[in-house]
C-alpha cells in the first residue's frame, strides 16, 4: 500500500475537533442506542481509506500525549524485551491511574524515538498496536473511549 507524504496541521484539527465536539458525542450517543447494521463495515472501510493517506511517524502525537492502558500481558512481554524484571519494569515506566490501570509514569511514552520510531514496536502493548481502535468489531461498543481519547488528543494539540 502506498502512503501519501504531507504535513498534518495538528493545530487545524484541534479547531476542528473542539467546534465540533458536541456533535461528535451527540452522533456517537446516537449509535450507541441503534447501532447501525453495516457500522463495522463501514468504519473498517474509512479507516483503510484514511490509513492509506496518514503516515504516523510524520505526527507521533498519540504517542506523545496519549498512553496506553498496559496489561500484564504486555508488561511481562515488554520486561521480558528489554530484559528486565517486571517489578524493575513497573517502578521505572508505569504508575497506577486513579482508575486502577497501569499506565505511563510520564508522556511522551519513553519508547519513542526521535525519529518518531517505536523503540519496542515489535512488542509494543495491546492499544498501541489497536490504536485509534476505529478498525474493530462492534466499535459502537468503545464510543466513552473514543469520546475520552479524542478530547485528550485534541485538548492536546
Amino acid at each position: 500500500m502506498m502512503k501519501y507524504t504531507f504535513e498534518i496541521d495538528l493545530d487545524r484539527y484541534k479547531n476542528l475537533a473542539q467546534q465540533k465536539q458536541k456533535t461528535h458525542k451527540k452522533f456517537l450517543a446516537g449509535l450507541a442506542k441503534k447501532p447501525p447494521k453495516q457500522l463495522d463495515k463501514i468504519a473498517k472501510e474509512v479507516h483503510e481509506a484514511v490509513f492509506l493517506e496518514i503516515d504516523c511517524t510524520k505526527c507521533a502525537n498519540c504517542c506523545k500525549t496519549l498512553g496506553p492502558l498496559w496489561t500484564e500481558a504486555d508488561i511481562e512481554r515488554v520486561a521480558k524485551h528489554l530484559r528486565m524484571k517486571v517489578n524493575d519494569f513497573e517502578a521505572t515506566y508505569l504508575r497506577t491511574d486513579e482508575d486502577g490501570d497501569k499506565v505511563f509514569q510520564t508522556m511522551p511514552c519513553q519508547f519513542l524515538g526521535s525519529d518518531n520510531l517505536c523503540s519496542i514496536y515489535e512488542v509494543r502493548p495491546k492499544a498501541c498496536r489497536e490504536f485509534p481502535h476505529t478498525d474493530r468489531k462492534k466499535i459502537y461498543q468503545i464510543n466513552n473511549l473514543t469520546i475520552k481519547k479524542y478530547t485528550l488528543l485534541s485538548s492536546s494539540l
